[in-house]
């Protein structure tokens, strides 16, 4: 199949905007339990018209200190309840939200705030604002910066007591469903972020027609609670609370992604939305604990083989009366255990970012929690396809959403249409004009293939953009330019698609070897596959690597390396006659290499 796409079960409105939803619960159902605040180590209920109120009160203080509509204000924090109301009222007075994430480098503040024209933002905490502080200098646009830590809200808040609601409502009702929303900064195939331009009605269009179609039986559990604890300033995690939003799905906030576990048993969410790596570590550290003892370890084994064998036989037939009581008697020795861990009440769980292994999501649907793999981009809102509920076929990345299709080009490259495509890039025409063609399809960069049935399936990237198993996007160029500026080195190439973190293989020059070992007293005669793991040579290369990491978050910097014994060239294959490097060969012919980086 070439192409696949239903139509939309809703159609946004051309006045409908995002902020719609929060005033209109407030009025319908004030008393109705919208969100959860962690307050210490337990959860808070906050009604529809406590939230209403809490977004009204911060849209005046933004209107009091200038804020005007189509305004951009950046927002760099952690996932929490303030960001969620600190979105909704930067929307509320007619103005763009811009996420930053709050792992940001000082470059990467400067040239989201700069790009974008950014009038204010709001920092969390003190080193967030030090963060901005370094670069103000050059942020001629930038007039307030507002700490969420240090009580800015308040006094935001404060400030507005004089502005009147009739203001607010005209404010709110000016902006439409073409209206842009949000700009998220992306990190294209080289250089700078790019800014996404999502407007109100690709948000709506992406998260109605997800709980009211494809995620339906998700969203629509008596009581349904989700808990986040990604970033919001990832496109994923914004259109999850958009969708707990518009759903009346209770939503939570995690602000630790590290240590998320005591939130998730104290929350107790009916669905989760993750990244696969987050789903590794559960799965790998309920090994390790059971590692600990033989008969644990044995016990885990006999259970996650139980598990997977159970969610296979679910898609061929249905399982054997066998495996059935083995499955049981997993389920009271392991499974119970797990789905305690998550709060006992997780039914479902949606995977996106990076892929995920087949081998793990039959792994959680034979525990009872079936993991639901979608795939999008930014670009789309981002979700473009999921698996539902009832059919899901693991090692998809599931079917169209109502509203969208897909094409699969001659070439491979998948292609999509619908509402959810974004508005383009901000400020930036020409690299819009290379991914929308004149029909209206989005180029995504990556291979794949439809199914019979319309299920996608991802093969490969035509783009060489990054994405590691926590979902984050890493362009390798950025980092790539700076390392091989040093001496020593000839060729770099960053790896990580699909993986814990970010690392690299380094190869030397030659000539610039030849002046080292005179300089460091090393033989004349020494290779570089003698020298390759030199202390003092190493300690050169990490200078290097350091040198790269200051222009990227945490999250895409380079935790490893090797150096590499031979050169890439183009008589080894490894390069272009242009000198591109030929990622794919390398990534295949270094492949022990690239595993030991991540043993």
């Amino acid at each position: 199949m070439r192409e696949y796409g239903t139509p939309a079960l809703v159609v946004i409105s051309a006045t409908a905007n995002l902020t719609d939803i929060v005033f209109k619960r407030a009025a319908d159902e004030p008393a109705a339990v919208a969100l959860r605040r962690k307050v210490g180590s337990g959860w808070q209920d906050v009604s529809t018209s406590k939230f209403r109120d809490d977004v009204v009160q911060l849209a005046k203080g933004l209107i009091a200190a200038g804020v005007e509509p189509g305004d951009r204000v950046a927002l760099m924090s952690r996932t929490r309840y303030e960001w969620t109301v600190i979105d909704y009222a930067i929307l509320t007075v007619g103005a763009i939200t811009v996420p930053v994430y709050e792992t940001s480098s000082a470059e990467q503040v400067e040239w989201i705030l700069s790009d974008s024209g950014a009038k204010g933002i709001f920092v969390e905490t003190g080193k967030h604002e030090a963060t901005v502080a370094d670069v103000r200098g050059k942020l001629a646009d930038v007039s307030h910066v507002w700490q969420i830590d240090a009580g800015a809200l308040g006094e935001l808040a404060a400030a507005g007591t004089d502005v009147a609601d009739e203001v607010i409502g005209k404010r709110r009702t000016s902006r439409r469903a073409a209206d842009l929303a949000t700009i998220i900064y992306t990190s294209g195939t080289t250089g700078r972020p790019r800014g996404c331009e999502l407007t109100h009605g690709n948000l709506l269009a992406d998260a109605r027609n997800a709980f009211e179609g494809s995620l339906a039986e998700v969203f629509e559990i008596p009581g349904g609670s989700a808990l986040l604890f990604l970033p919001l300033a990832h496109a994923f995690a914004r259109i999850i609370q958009v969708g707990c939003l518009e759903s009346a799905t209770i939503l939570g906030h995690a602000p630790d992604m590290a240590n998320v576990q005591p939130d998730l048993a104290s929350f107790r969410p009916t669905f989760i939305l993750s990244v696969p790596r987050v789903f590794e570590k559960v799965h790998n550290g309920a090994l390790a604990t059971a590692a600990e003892s033989p008969i644990k370890e044995k016990i885990f084994r006999f259970a996650a083989d139980a598990a997977i064998s159970y969610s296979k036989a679910l898609d061929s037939g249905g399982p054997d009366l066998a495996l059935r009581i083995r499955h049981g008697l997993a389920d009271r020795l392991v499974y119970a255990k797990l789905r305690a861990a998550l709060g006992g009440q997780v039914q479902y769980a949606v995977s996106g970012g990076a892929a995920l292994s087949e081998r793990l999501g039959h792994f959680f649907r034979g525990v009872g929690i079936t993991t639901l793999e979608g795939y999008g981009l930014t670009e789309t809102s981002p979700a473009a396809t999921v698996n539902r509920p009832g059919r899901n076929k693991i090692g998809s990345v599931g079917l169209p959403l109502p509203g969208v299709a897909v094409r699969i080009a001659d070439d491979g490259e998948i292609l999509i249409r619908g509402a959810i495509v974004f508005a383009g890039y901000w400020d930036n025409d020409a690299a819009t004009h290379e991914v929308i063609d004149k029909d209206g399809w989005f180029h995504t960069g990556d291979i794949g293939e439809l199914d019979d049935e319309g299920f996608l399936r991802i093969t490969g990237r035509k783009k060489e953009l990054i994405v590691t198993a926590s979902g984050k996007n890493v362009a390798p160029a950025i980092l790539e330019d700076r390392i091989r500026a040093h001496p020593l080195i000839s060729q770099c190439v960053v790896v990580g698609d699909g993986r814990p973190y970010v690392a690299c293989l380094v190869t030397l020059d030659e000539e610039a070897l030849e002046r080292w070992k005179v300089e460091h007293g090393s033989p004349a005669d020494a290779t570089v596959a003698s020298l390759k793991d030199d202390p003092e040579l190493l300690t050169e290369i990490q200078a290097a690597i350091d040198d790269a990491n200051e222009a990227v978050s945490r999250a895409e910097s380079i935790r490893r390396f090797r150096v590499l014994g031979t050169d890439l060239t183009e008589a080894s294959g490894h390069l272009t006659p242009k000198l591109s490097v030929r990622r794919h060969l390398v990534t295949k012919d270094f492949g022990t290499e690239i595993e030991e980086l991540y043993s």
